[in-house]
């Protein structure tokens, strides 16, 4: 009896350090691929004319999931291990403009993910709240 619950104290401790081992793998890429990206950008602005518009603001959006994605995970380790919702509502409506940037062929499709936004903004003036935040306290 006394082995199962020396082992189920250290458990949880064993899976956050697999974690945080984890989460600091995917930063290391997320920052080398941000700065790719970032690059991959200046060279598109300053060298390559045939780019268009819309490749170079679909890049810039690539940047800025890279950019959230990151902070996302800075503010996980400052709030003691835990993910605030609103921070993904930020990635979801980012890759959600992303999508209509790359994908605007249909009028529907856009007006339904623009209703999507809505909902998400909707979602992040409940999240940003006093009684819902659990950083404000």
């Amino acid at each position: 009896m006394n082995f199962i619950k020396k082992w189920s104290d250290k458990t949880p401790k064993i899976l956050q350090a697999a974690l945080n081992l984890a989460l600091i793998l995917v930063a290391i890429t997320l920052v080398i691929s941000m700065f790719k990206e970032t690059w991959e950008i200046f060279h598109s602005v300053f060298y390559d004319t045939s780019e268009n518009f819309y490749q170079i603001t679909e890049e810039i959006l690539v940047f800025f999931l890279y950019f959230e994605f990151l902070a996302l995970i800075i503010k996980y380790f400052e709030k003691g291990y835990h993910f605030p919702l609103r921070y993904f509502i930020y990635i979801g409506i980012t890759a959600i403009v992303r999508y209509i940037i790359i994908d605007h062929k249909s009028a529907m499709t856009t007006l339904l993910l623009s209703g999507a936004i809505l909902v998400l903004l909707l979602s992040l003036l409940v999240a940003n709240t006093k009684t819902v935040r659990r950083d404000l306290n």
